[in-house]
């Protein structure tokens, strides 16, 4: 289980990062450029990583059952989209507080009613709880502008 999180911790970091580069690539380029520049090189990094592993037979992917679940990539591409234009509106920190709470929130509401074959959880009301207090510390992190005015 540690190694979960250490995983996530290091998935959170290279989230952040990527967000900072490649808002920084739109600069020379576009957003659009920059977003399709990354989903270039990601799709290069996994080609590379595939014939250093194991190698199942690249047809399975056609085999997945419900398949809204292939549009990871095209996913993948306005998450760059947004996750860049949000940076360069709000800042990497407002950015990235406001996206890590977005996400727990969808998480949260995918994993309550089982969506896209994840696994059902029953409802909590003490994650609901930590939720709102999560969507709160966002407010304050955003909106409060203290020696900045």
């Amino acid at each position: 289980m540690m190694m979960g999180f250490l995983i996530a911790v290091i998935s959170g970091v290279l989230m952040s990062l990527q967000g900072v580069f490649n808002t920084s690539v739109t600069k020379s380029s576009s957003i659009w450029v920059a977003a399709g520049f990354v989903q270039i090189t990601a799709f290069i990094t996994c080609v590379v990583m595939w014939l250093f592993n194991k190698r199942p037979e690249i047809s399975g992917i056609f085999n997945v059952e419900n398949k809204i679940v292939l549009l990871g990539g095209v996913i993948g591409a306005f998450i760059t989209y947004t996750v860049v234009k949000s940076m360069s509106m709000l800042g990497t920190a407002k950015a990235e507080v406001t996206i890590v709470i977005a996400q727990i929130a969808a998480a949260y509401i995918i994993e309550l009613f089982g969506l896209f074959g994840s696994k059902k959880s029953d409802f909590c009301i003490v994650k609901l709880i930590g939720l709102v207090i999560a969507v709160f510390g966002v407010c304050l992190f955003n909106f409060y502008q203290a020696g900045n005015k």
